[in-house]
Protein backbone atom coordinates (compact mmCIF):
# COMPACT_ATOMS: atom_id res chain seq x y z
CA UNK A 1 0.00 0.00 0.00
CA UNK A 2 1.36 3.59 -0.97
CA UNK A 3 1.96 5.44 2.08
CA UNK A 4 0.29 8.95 1.67
CA UNK A 5 2.64 12.35 2.06
CA UNK A 6 -0.26 14.49 3.38
CA UNK A 7 0.51 15.75 6.45
CA UNK A 8 -2.00 17.07 9.18
CA UNK A 9 -2.03 20.61 8.25
CA UNK A 10 -2.85 19.36 4.37
CA UNK A 11 -5.99 17.43 5.31
CA UNK A 12 -6.61 20.49 6.97
CA UNK A 13 -6.19 22.99 4.24
CA UNK A 14 -7.76 20.94 1.58
CA UNK A 15 -11.24 20.07 3.89
CA UNK A 16 -11.59 23.58 5.41
CA UNK A 17 -10.76 25.81 2.01
CA UNK A 18 -12.90 24.10 -0.32
CA UNK A 19 -15.01 26.47 -1.82
CA UNK A 20 -17.38 23.96 -3.99
CA UNK A 21 -18.83 20.96 -1.80
CA UNK A 22 -20.96 18.08 -2.75
CA UNK A 23 -22.24 16.12 0.25
CA UNK A 24 -23.80 12.90 -0.37
CA UNK A 25 -25.99 11.27 1.98
CA UNK A 26 -26.37 7.65 2.13
CA UNK A 27 -30.06 5.68 2.78
CA UNK A 28 -28.12 3.84 5.64
CA UNK A 29 -27.48 6.97 7.39
CA UNK A 30 -30.76 9.03 6.65
CA UNK A 31 -33.04 5.55 7.24
CA UNK A 32 -33.79 3.81 10.66
CA UNK A 33 -33.70 0.13 10.50
CA UNK A 34 -37.88 -0.17 10.36
CA UNK A 35 -37.69 1.86 7.44
CA UNK A 36 -38.61 5.81 9.05
CA UNK A 37 -36.29 8.70 8.60
CA UNK A 38 -34.00 8.84 11.65
CA UNK A 39 -35.06 12.46 11.96
CA UNK A 40 -32.47 13.68 14.80
CA UNK A 41 -29.61 12.87 12.31
CA UNK A 42 -31.63 13.89 9.47
CA UNK A 43 -32.23 17.70 10.97
CA UNK A 44 -28.60 17.74 11.97
CA UNK A 45 -27.54 16.93 8.79
CA UNK A 46 -29.64 20.40 7.68
CA UNK A 47 -28.35 22.63 10.01
CA UNK A 48 -24.81 21.39 8.97
CA UNK A 49 -25.45 22.50 5.58
CA UNK A 50 -27.20 25.20 5.76
CA UNK A 51 -24.04 26.36 8.02
CA UNK A 52 -22.15 25.69 5.15
CA UNK A 53 -23.73 27.81 3.10
CA UNK A 54 -23.76 30.42 5.39
CA UNK A 55 -20.46 30.27 5.87
CA UNK A 56 -19.63 31.56 1.79
CA UNK A 57 -19.44 27.67 0.63
CA UNK A 58 -21.31 26.37 -2.74
CA UNK A 59 -22.89 22.81 -1.46
CA UNK A 60 -24.65 20.56 -3.38
CA UNK A 61 -26.68 17.53 -2.47
CA UNK A 62 -26.47 13.86 -3.58
CA UNK A 63 -30.01 12.05 -1.67
CA UNK A 64 -31.12 8.54 -0.96
CA UNK A 65 -33.91 7.35 0.33
CA UNK A 66 -36.81 7.72 -1.75
CA UNK A 67 -36.95 3.92 -2.49
CA UNK A 68 -37.22 3.21 1.45
CA UNK A 69 -39.63 5.79 2.36
CA UNK A 70 -42.07 4.62 -0.19
CA UNK A 71 -41.48 1.08 0.96
CA UNK A 72 -42.53 2.60 4.14
CA UNK A 73 -45.78 4.16 3.21
CA UNK A 74 -47.26 1.26 1.64
CA UNK A 75 -46.42 -0.65 5.26
CA UNK A 76 -43.67 -3.19 2.92
CA UNK A 77 -41.92 -5.31 5.89
CA UNK A 78 -39.56 -6.06 3.49
CA UNK A 79 -37.49 -4.08 0.82
CA UNK A 80 -38.90 -4.37 -2.45
CA UNK A 81 -37.45 -6.96 -5.03
CA UNK A 82 -39.44 -6.62 -8.03
CA UNK A 83 -38.85 -3.95 -10.28
CA UNK A 84 -41.54 -2.33 -11.10
CA UNK A 85 -42.58 -2.52 -7.28
CA UNK A 86 -39.45 -0.65 -6.66
CA UNK A 87 -39.78 1.92 -9.26
CA UNK A 88 -43.58 2.34 -7.50
CA UNK A 89 -42.15 3.27 -4.43
CA UNK A 90 -39.79 5.21 -5.64
CA UNK A 91 -41.95 7.34 -6.95
CA UNK A 92 -44.28 7.77 -3.39
CA UNK A 93 -41.22 8.23 -1.72
CA UNK A 94 -39.55 11.08 -3.89
CA UNK A 95 -42.19 13.48 -3.08
CA UNK A 96 -41.80 12.85 0.47
CA UNK A 97 -38.14 12.93 0.37
CA UNK A 98 -38.37 16.16 -0.75
CA UNK A 99 -40.66 17.91 1.00
CA UNK A 100 -38.82 16.89 4.24
CA UNK A 101 -35.22 18.65 2.76
CA UNK A 102 -37.85 21.15 1.56
CA UNK A 103 -39.78 22.16 4.31
CA UNK A 104 -36.55 21.70 6.62
CA UNK A 105 -34.33 23.83 4.48
CA UNK A 106 -36.55 26.62 4.81
CA UNK A 107 -36.47 27.43 8.01
CA UNK A 108 -33.12 28.10 8.12
CA UNK A 109 -34.22 30.49 4.94
CA UNK A 110 -32.29 28.36 1.96
CA UNK A 111 -34.19 27.80 -1.13
CA UNK A 112 -33.83 23.82 -2.79
CA UNK A 113 -34.22 22.96 -5.87
CA UNK A 114 -34.86 19.44 -7.35
CA UNK A 115 -33.00 17.42 -9.92
CA UNK A 116 -33.82 14.10 -10.88
CA UNK A 117 -31.03 12.54 -13.20
CA UNK A 118 -31.29 8.97 -15.54
CA UNK A 119 -27.95 7.74 -16.89
CA UNK A 120 -29.50 9.46 -20.77
CA UNK A 121 -28.39 13.22 -18.51
CA UNK A 122 -24.80 11.71 -18.27
CA UNK A 123 -24.24 9.27 -22.07
CA UNK A 124 -25.66 12.14 -24.47
CA UNK A 125 -23.44 15.35 -23.98
CA UNK A 126 -25.73 17.92 -25.04
CA UNK A 127 -27.66 16.92 -22.03
CA UNK A 128 -24.87 16.80 -19.95
CA UNK A 129 -23.60 20.19 -21.09
CA UNK A 130 -27.40 21.32 -20.81
CA UNK A 131 -27.17 19.41 -17.08
CA UNK A 132 -23.82 21.98 -15.90
CA UNK A 133 -25.05 24.78 -17.22
CA UNK A 134 -28.39 23.98 -14.97
CA UNK A 135 -26.40 23.61 -11.77
CA UNK A 136 -24.22 26.46 -12.43
CA UNK A 137 -26.89 28.83 -12.53
CA UNK A 138 -28.86 27.16 -9.37
CA UNK A 139 -25.61 27.59 -7.40
CA UNK A 140 -24.84 30.84 -8.30
CA UNK A 141 -28.29 31.97 -7.43
CA UNK A 142 -27.47 30.37 -3.54
CA UNK A 143 -29.85 27.70 -4.24
CA UNK A 144 -29.25 24.15 -3.18
CA UNK A 145 -29.45 21.76 -5.52
CA UNK A 146 -30.93 18.23 -4.09
CA UNK A 147 -29.88 15.14 -6.60
CA UNK A 148 -31.11 11.90 -6.91
CA UNK A 149 -31.33 9.00 -9.87
CA UNK A 150 -34.88 8.86 -10.99
CA UNK A 151 -35.98 5.33 -9.75
CA UNK A 152 -39.08 5.92 -11.37
CA UNK A 153 -37.79 5.89 -14.88
CA UNK A 154 -34.46 4.95 -14.59
CA UNK A 155 -33.76 1.08 -14.14
CA UNK A 156 -29.79 1.09 -14.23
CA UNK A 157 -29.15 1.14 -10.53
CA UNK A 158 -32.57 -0.14 -9.30
CA UNK A 159 -32.18 -4.07 -11.91
CA UNK A 160 -29.53 -5.64 -11.93
CA UNK A 161 -28.58 -6.51 -15.24
CA UNK A 162 -25.96 -9.04 -16.42
CA UNK A 163 -23.51 -7.52 -18.88
CA UNK A 164 -20.18 -8.04 -20.98
CA UNK A 165 -17.11 -7.80 -19.13
CA UNK A 166 -16.61 -4.44 -21.61
CA UNK A 167 -20.07 -2.99 -20.95
CA UNK A 168 -19.61 0.13 -18.27
CA UNK A 169 -21.99 1.96 -16.88
CA UNK A 170 -20.76 4.62 -15.35
CA UNK A 171 -24.39 5.47 -13.93
CA UNK A 172 -25.50 3.41 -11.65
CA UNK A 173 -26.07 4.57 -7.66
CA UNK A 174 -26.04 7.48 -5.75
CA UNK A 175 -22.30 7.19 -4.88
CA UNK A 176 -21.11 7.42 -8.36
CA UNK A 177 -23.51 10.20 -9.11
CA UNK A 178 -21.94 12.26 -6.04
CA UNK A 179 -18.81 11.94 -8.50
CA UNK A 180 -20.38 12.74 -11.68
CA UNK A 181 -21.48 15.80 -10.20
CA UNK A 182 -18.95 16.41 -8.49
CA UNK A 183 -16.56 16.07 -11.68
CA UNK A 184 -19.38 18.18 -13.48
CA UNK A 185 -19.01 21.09 -11.88
CA UNK A 186 -15.37 21.33 -10.48
CA UNK A 187 -15.77 20.70 -7.15
CA UNK A 188 -13.19 20.77 -4.69
CA UNK A 189 -14.09 18.42 -2.37
CA UNK A 190 -16.58 15.39 -2.42
CA UNK A 191 -17.84 14.18 0.74
CA UNK A 192 -19.74 11.03 1.08
CA UNK A 193 -20.81 10.00 4.68
CA UNK A 194 -22.07 6.06 5.06
CA UNK A 195 -22.54 3.52 8.23
CA UNK A 196 -18.90 2.97 8.68
CA UNK A 197 -16.26 5.77 9.74
CA UNK A 198 -13.86 5.31 6.13
CA UNK A 199 -11.98 2.43 4.60
CA UNK A 200 -10.36 -0.16 6.95
CA UNK A 201 -7.38 -2.36 6.55
CA UNK A 202 -9.80 -4.94 7.03
CA UNK A 203 -13.09 -5.71 7.65
CA UNK A 204 -13.79 -3.69 11.48
CA UNK A 205 -16.15 -6.20 12.74
CA UNK A 206 -13.79 -9.50 12.04
CA UNK A 207 -11.60 -8.28 14.96
CA UNK A 208 -9.43 -5.48 16.77
CA UNK A 209 -6.27 -5.75 14.10
CA UNK A 210 -8.28 -3.52 11.43
CA UNK A 211 -7.30 0.12 11.44
CA UNK A 212 -8.96 3.15 9.56
CA UNK A 213 -6.80 4.49 6.81
CA UNK A 214 -6.58 8.72 7.31
CA UNK A 215 -5.16 9.30 4.00
CA UNK A 216 -5.00 7.23 0.69
CA UNK A 217 -2.95 9.39 -1.87
CA UNK A 218 -3.63 7.05 -4.75
CA UNK A 219 -6.12 4.20 -5.26
CA UNK A 220 -3.75 1.61 -6.49
CA UNK A 221 -5.13 -2.29 -6.86
CA UNK A 222 -4.55 -2.65 -3.79
CA UNK A 223 -6.39 -0.24 -1.89
CA UNK A 224 -8.67 -1.80 -4.65
CA UNK A 225 -8.59 -5.05 -3.25
CA UNK A 226 -9.59 -3.93 0.45
CA UNK A 227 -12.98 -3.30 -0.39
CA UNK A 228 -13.99 -6.80 -2.37
CA UNK A 229 -15.24 -8.07 0.55
CA UNK A 230 -19.46 -7.53 0.01
CA UNK A 231 -18.72 -6.78 4.27
CA UNK A 232 -17.04 -3.63 4.74
CA UNK A 233 -20.31 -1.74 3.86
CA UNK A 234 -23.44 -3.84 4.50
CA UNK A 235 -27.04 -2.62 5.46
CA UNK A 236 -30.31 -4.04 5.48
CA UNK A 237 -31.90 -0.33 3.94
CA UNK A 238 -28.47 0.60 1.68
CA UNK A 239 -27.71 -0.66 -1.99
CA UNK A 240 -23.91 0.22 -1.63
CA UNK A 241 -20.83 -0.93 -0.54
CA UNK A 242 -17.31 0.19 0.13
CA UNK A 243 -16.71 -0.70 -3.61
CA UNK A 244 -19.06 1.62 -5.09
CA UNK A 245 -17.44 4.45 -2.64
CA UNK A 246 -13.99 3.80 -4.14
CA UNK A 247 -15.04 3.70 -7.25
CA UNK A 248 -17.13 6.79 -7.19
CA UNK A 249 -13.51 8.19 -5.03
CA UNK A 250 -11.42 7.61 -8.07
CA UNK A 251 -14.01 9.16 -10.67
CA UNK A 252 -13.65 12.32 -8.24
CA UNK A 253 -9.65 12.39 -7.38
CA UNK A 254 -9.05 11.90 -11.19
CA UNK A 255 -11.37 15.07 -12.10
CA UNK A 256 -9.20 16.80 -9.39
CA UNK A 257 -11.34 16.67 -6.58
CA UNK A 258 -11.04 15.56 -3.29
CA UNK A 259 -12.57 13.03 -1.50
CA UNK A 260 -13.51 11.99 1.78
CA UNK A 261 -15.32 8.72 3.31
CA UNK A 262 -16.59 9.19 6.71
CA UNK A 263 -19.32 8.12 8.97
CA UNK A 264 -22.76 9.65 8.96
CA UNK A 265 -23.56 8.20 12.17
CA UNK A 266 -20.79 10.22 14.21
CA UNK A 267 -22.13 13.02 16.29
CA UNK A 268 -21.47 16.29 13.98
CA UNK A 269 -19.62 15.02 11.25
CA UNK A 270 -20.12 17.70 8.91
CA UNK A 271 -18.93 20.69 11.64
CA UNK A 272 -16.34 18.45 12.90
CA UNK A 273 -15.08 17.99 9.37
CA UNK A 274 -15.08 21.09 8.21
CA UNK A 275 -13.90 22.33 11.58
CA UNK A 276 -10.24 20.33 10.91
CA UNK A 277 -10.66 17.36 12.79
CA UNK A 278 -9.16 14.12 10.81
CA UNK A 279 -12.21 12.11 10.73
CA UNK A 280 -12.65 9.43 7.61
CA UNK A 281 -10.55 8.63 4.97
CA UNK A 282 -9.29 11.49 2.70
CA UNK A 283 -8.21 10.43 -1.20
CA UNK A 284 -6.47 13.13 -2.70
CA UNK A 285 -7.04 14.68 -5.83
CA UNK A 286 -4.71 13.93 -8.76
CA UNK A 287 -4.15 15.85 -11.94
CA UNK A 288 -7.53 17.01 -13.27
CA UNK A 289 -8.77 16.06 -17.15
CA UNK A 290 -10.07 18.68 -19.24
CA UNK A 291 -14.17 18.88 -19.58
CA UNK A 292 -14.55 17.05 -22.46
CA UNK A 293 -12.10 14.16 -21.29
CA UNK A 294 -13.89 13.86 -18.14
CA UNK A 295 -17.10 13.20 -19.79
CA UNK A 296 -14.83 10.67 -21.84
CA UNK A 297 -13.58 8.48 -18.94
CA UNK A 298 -16.48 9.15 -16.29
CA UNK A 299 -19.70 9.93 -17.64
CA UNK A 300 -21.10 8.04 -20.23
CA UNK A 301 -21.90 4.65 -20.59
CA UNK A 302 -19.25 2.47 -22.72
CA UNK A 303 -20.99 -0.37 -24.28
CA UNK A 304 -17.52 -1.90 -25.94
CA UNK A 305 -14.08 -1.95 -26.23
CA UNK A 306 -10.84 -2.27 -28.43
CA UNK A 307 -8.33 -4.35 -27.75
CA UNK A 308 -4.72 -3.19 -28.61
CA UNK A 309 -1.34 -3.89 -28.41
CA UNK A 310 2.06 -2.76 -26.57
CA UNK A 311 2.91 -0.56 -29.04
CA UNK A 312 -0.22 1.32 -28.86
CA UNK A 313 -0.57 1.19 -25.58
CA UNK A 314 2.76 3.18 -24.86
CA UNK A 315 2.01 5.77 -27.33
CA UNK A 316 -1.40 6.47 -26.02
CA UNK A 317 -0.43 6.43 -22.66
CA UNK A 318 2.65 9.10 -23.96
CA UNK A 319 -0.13 11.13 -25.06
CA UNK A 320 0.91 12.06 -28.29
CA UNK A 321 -0.65 9.31 -30.55
CA UNK A 322 -4.14 8.65 -31.52
CA UNK A 323 -5.24 4.94 -32.09
CA UNK A 324 -4.37 3.83 -35.30
CA UNK A 325 -5.98 0.75 -37.09
CA UNK A 326 -2.50 -1.61 -36.77
CA UNK A 327 -2.68 -1.10 -32.86
CA UNK A 328 -5.72 -2.78 -33.14
CA UNK A 329 -6.04 -6.78 -31.84
CA UNK A 330 -9.45 -7.11 -31.47
CA UNK A 331 -13.17 -5.63 -31.18
CA UNK A 332 -15.30 -6.49 -28.17
CA UNK A 333 -19.07 -5.51 -28.70
CA UNK A 334 -20.96 -3.21 -30.75
CA UNK A 335 -20.79 0.22 -31.33
CA UNK A 336 -21.18 2.99 -33.92
CA UNK A 337 -18.90 6.40 -35.18
CA UNK A 338 -19.02 8.34 -32.25
CA UNK A 339 -19.52 6.26 -29.33
CA UNK A 340 -17.59 6.10 -26.63
CA UNK A 341 -15.10 2.88 -26.12
CA UNK A 342 -13.30 1.18 -23.94
CA UNK A 343 -9.27 1.08 -24.88
CA UNK A 344 -7.90 -2.61 -22.89
CA UNK A 345 -4.30 -3.71 -23.25
CA UNK A 346 -3.62 -7.33 -24.58
CA UNK A 347 -4.58 -8.58 -20.61
CA UNK A 348 -7.87 -6.94 -20.93
CA UNK A 349 -7.11 -4.20 -18.27
CA UNK A 350 -8.91 -0.76 -18.97
CA UNK A 351 -5.99 2.20 -19.49
CA UNK A 352 -7.95 4.42 -21.33
CA UNK A 353 -11.45 5.51 -23.16
CA UNK A 354 -11.89 7.57 -26.68
CA UNK A 355 -14.43 8.79 -29.27
CA UNK A 356 -14.91 6.38 -32.26
CA UNK A 357 -14.29 7.68 -35.60
CA UNK A 358 -15.62 4.53 -37.19
CA UNK A 359 -18.54 2.18 -36.26
CA UNK A 360 -17.59 -1.66 -34.75
CA UNK A 361 -17.97 -3.37 -38.44
CA UNK A 362 -15.64 -1.02 -39.46
CA UNK A 363 -13.40 -1.19 -36.99
CA UNK A 364 -13.22 -5.06 -37.95
CA UNK A 365 -12.51 -4.73 -41.60
CA UNK A 366 -9.19 -2.50 -40.56
CA UNK A 367 -7.64 -3.31 -37.59
CA UNK A 368 -4.21 -4.53 -37.62
CA UNK A 369 -4.05 -2.57 -40.97
CA UNK A 370 -2.14 0.57 -41.94
CA UNK A 371 -4.21 3.86 -42.02
CA UNK A 372 -3.60 4.06 -46.54
CA UNK A 373 -5.98 0.27 -46.37
CA UNK A 374 -8.82 2.24 -45.00
CA UNK A 375 -9.80 3.76 -48.61
CA UNK A 376 -9.89 0.26 -49.60
CA UNK A 377 -12.01 -1.20 -47.24
CA UNK A 378 -14.58 1.39 -46.07
CA UNK A 379 -16.34 3.56 -48.17
CA UNK A 380 -16.91 6.59 -46.67
CA UNK A 381 -13.39 7.55 -44.69
CA UNK A 382 -13.64 9.20 -41.65
CA UNK A 383 -10.05 9.67 -40.35
CA UNK A 384 -6.84 7.98 -40.25
CA UNK A 385 -7.31 7.08 -36.78
CA UNK A 386 -10.10 5.01 -34.88
CA UNK A 387 -9.51 7.47 -32.16
CA UNK A 388 -8.11 10.36 -32.47
CA UNK A 389 -5.63 11.84 -29.61
CA UNK A 390 -7.67 14.93 -28.78
CA UNK A 391 -10.49 12.14 -28.24
CA UNK A 392 -8.23 10.00 -26.31
CA UNK A 393 -8.97 10.23 -22.14
CA UNK A 394 -6.28 8.07 -20.21
CA UNK A 395 -7.79 6.50 -16.47
CA UNK A 396 -4.36 5.86 -15.01
CA UNK A 397 -1.67 8.04 -14.57
CA UNK A 398 1.46 7.44 -17.64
Amino acid sequence: MKESIVTETDRRVIVAQARRVVIKLGTAILMKEDGGIALSRFYSFIEAIAGLMKEGKEVLLVTSGAVGLGSQKLGLTKSPKQLPLKQACAAIGQGRLMALYSDAFASMDIITAQILLTEGDFSNRQRYLNLRSTIQELVQLRVLPIINENDTVSTVELESVKAEEHYKVNFGDNDKLSALVASKIEADLLVILTDVEGLYTDDPRKGLDSQLISEVSAITPEIESLAETPAKVTSKVGRGGMKTKLDAAKTATHSGCAVVIAGGKVPNVIPRLFAREPLGTLFLPQAGLTGKKRWIAFATTVKAALVVNDGAKQALRAGKASLLPAGVLDVRGTFERGDVVSIVDATGSEFARGIANYDSEEVNLISGLHSAAIDEKIEVRNYDAIVTRDNVALLEPA
